[in-house]
């Protein structure tokens, strides 16, 4: 009762600045889609006194209703009645993993007005409401393409994440360590204890708590996404050390480097197939309009800086990190490709081994968790994007989309994704608390 009265008090706290800061902030001046691509448009910065806010409150699916799949492509709930589901692991044998997780006490998160603020959008976006700290099991036994057995694979974990599996040892990224277990194959759970291999930055701000993970082709090494500690520097850049970046983890002897840098929020880790190019989806920074700054998807090229906090796409200096750094700024990478202002694209995947048409054979899956600082929104469905020579090409098309109503209230949120065995389409939505499966009709 008391979980209930908490969300209700929330609920009408969350209403209420919604209703005050509404007439606050700007409006996007550009298409949405001037934002996408391998050149988008880059207007002048539009900061406010108040930033723009718009959330899109969570009213859930009802019974019978799911996302809607593009042309030629259907698509079922594999499994329901999850906690937050945000990152699926398809394991050798078929099985789905899913980290059923959010975010971890943030005690300096939520320190002042701005973080009180930001606590309460949280909320009415239906975020920080406790962790489920556990990865959780599902297999489908019988093909039908719906979960019927469905076991707490680990638990008492810290706001999990991201997962790999090199041989029998099982890693996943907790917010603040990377853990080792021992996986027996066709096990619906581990037993044993785990042994801790890095510990990753967290601490009482953690503002990107969100710890992302892949194993190279070869599984000598672990890439880790660090996310920073603010939007854009404004805490101090004394508390971003080793954040914003990817990390590399040597798996023989331990050690730990930054692989690159200037990443706001890297997400979706993967490597091209055949491949040692290693792709991340980006989340850039907020406060400086509807129209910038374009989430991306990119290469990760070793050494390489790719702007933040001191400058975005390439060389277009931000002016609000002080002080300036005018050597890292002529450093800096443009990323490969836009995928729209404040999308929040979460989830990658690339398609070779997709069973989804021949318009699918080449590119990437994005999952896009969807906007709260753009009006109008943004975000909010599943997109394809081709790729050519290696490189993503051409506009995006939608994969999966009905997220938002029309009056701008979100039934589900889409935020991990990954092909199973089959070659299906899996996406976790941990506002529907669903994890949905596309397939060809």
């Amino acid at each position: 009762m008391r979980f209930q009265n908490k969300i209700v008090n929330l609920a009408v706290i969350s209403l209420s600045a919604a209703l005050l800061l509404a007439a606050c902030g700007e409006r996007a001046k550009l298409p949405e889609a001037a934002g996408y691509g391998p050149h988008p448009q880059l207007p002048a910065p539009d900061p406010t006194p108040i930033p723009t806010i718009k959330i899109a409150s969570i009213i859930g699916w009802k019974n019978g209703e799911g996302p809607t799949a593009a042309p030629g492509l259907k698509v079922n709930a594999f499994a329901q009645d999850l906690r937050n589901p945000r990152r699926p692991y398809v394991l050798p044998n078929g099985d789905v993993l899913v980290a059923e997780t959010d975010a971890p006490p943030q005690p300096d998160e939520g320190k002042g007005f701005r973080g009180f603020v930001q606590s309460i959008l949280f909320s009415a976006a239906g975020s920080h409401m406790g962790s489920a700290n556990r990865i959780t099991l599902l297999r489908d036994t019988n093909g039908d393409g719906v979960t019927d057995v469905k076991t707490v694979f680990l638990s008492e974990l810290h706001s999990p994440f991201g997962m790999a599996l090199i041989g029998n040892d099982f890693y996943v990224a907790n917010t603040d360590s990377v853990m080792r277990y021992t996986y027996t194959p066709g096990a619906t759970n581990i037993d044993g204890p785990g042994t801790k291999i890095v510990d990753l930055p967290a601490g009482p701000r953690n503002h990107h708590w969100t710890k992302d993970m892949a194993a190279s082709p070869d599984g000598s090494k672990l890439y880790v996404s660090v996310g920073s500690n603010s939007n854009a520097g404004e805490n101090g850049l004394d508390i971003e050390k080793d954040r914003a970046a990817v990390w590399e983890i040597d798996l023989k002897t331990g050690a730990h480097r930054i692989f690159a840098s200037g990443l706001r929020n890297a997400n979706g880790l993967s490597f091209a197939p055949g491949s040692n190019t290693l792709w991340v989806a980006v989340n850039e920074r907020d406060e400086i309009g509807s129209d910038l700054v374009p989430d991306y998807i990119t290469h990760v090229e070793d050494g390489g800086f790719y702007g933040w906090p001191f400058s975005y796409y390439g060389q277009h200096v931000d002016v609000r990190p002080q002080p300036q750094n005018p050597a890292l700024v002529a450093k800096a990478i443009a990323p490969d490709y836009a995928t729209g202002s404040h999308t929040a694209s979460l989830g990658l995947a690339f398609s070779r081994g997709a069973n989804l048409g021949n318009a699918f054979s080449d590119g990437v899956f994005v999952s896009q968790h969807g906007s709260w600082d753009r009006d109008p929104p943004a975000g909010y469905r599943v997109i394809f994007i081709r790729f050519a020579d290696g490189k993503p090409i051409g506009m995006p098309v939608d994969v999966l989309s009905g997220f938002l109503t029309a009056d701008d209230k979100a039934k589900g949120r889409p935020v991990g994704i990954a092909l199973d065995k089959t070659g299906a389409l899996l996406v976790a939505d941990d506002a529907g608390n669903t994890v949905w499966r596309v397939t060809k009709e």
